[in-house]
């Protein structure tokens, strides 16, 4: 864009501004002129003194002129106070605003993984979890002793595995040499196997 661009884009936007002020202007005029014409036309039909009829005149017009005024501030006033409770809605529905009464929720009292950044609501304020990966939630509940705890899963105390090996080869020397690659074997296949129960 050149300069030369630039100024006739400054000057059609001040025709522009000027032309809403000239309007704005025009129609408070024609309020005006309205609310004198009115003023008389009562005074003369209802019978009133000119002193009251000018009076009720700039009652009307200083009721005209406030409201025009204060219409700026309503505006802005009207948008902040919008501003604030969209916010506070933003701020107890996660960002969702009036969107999260059609988003699912998923219940975690059996549990659950949070994958991603999430937060929820603590009795002081906002928590965030899952801002460093994977987080876990877990039911408490209380044991018999009264101690607050994770609950396992299954009932019952949890028992270690029972391994058999049985082996059986001719040759019992080979075996001996290689017993410790078979115990490594074993306690792997162990180790799979108890974290999948």
């Amino acid at each position: 864009m050149t300069g030369d661009d630039e100024v006739e884009t400054d000057r059609l936007s001040d025709l522009r501004t000027m032309d809403k002020l000239t309007q704005s202007l025009s129609k408070t005029s024609e309020s005006f002129g309205k609310s004198i014409v009115n003023a008389f036309s009562r005074g003369v039909v209802e019978g009133k003194r000119f002193e009251d009829v000018l009076r009720s005149v700039g009652r009307s017009l200083t009721d005209s002129l406030l409201k025009t005024a204060l219409k700026p501030l309503q505006t802005g006033l009207s948008s902040l106070l919008g501003m604030g409770v969209k916010s506070l809605t933003d701020l107890f529905t996660g960002g969702f605003g009036s969107v999260a009464a059609s988003i699912p929720v998923k219940a975690f009292a059996e549990g659950g993984i949070v994958a991603s950044p999430s937060y929820f609501p603590t009795g002081r304020g906002l928590g965030l979890m899952g801002e460093r990966g994977a987080e876990a939630i877990m039911p408490l509940s209380r044991g018999p002793d009264g101690r607050l705890g994770v609950r396992a899963a299954g009932s019952g105390p949890v028992r270690p595995p029972s391994v058999v090996v049985q082996v059986s080869t001719p040759d019992a020397e080979s075996f001996r040499r290689s017993e410790a690659q078979v115990s490594a074997a074993i306690a792997r296949a162990v180790a799979r196997g108890s974290r999948a129960l």
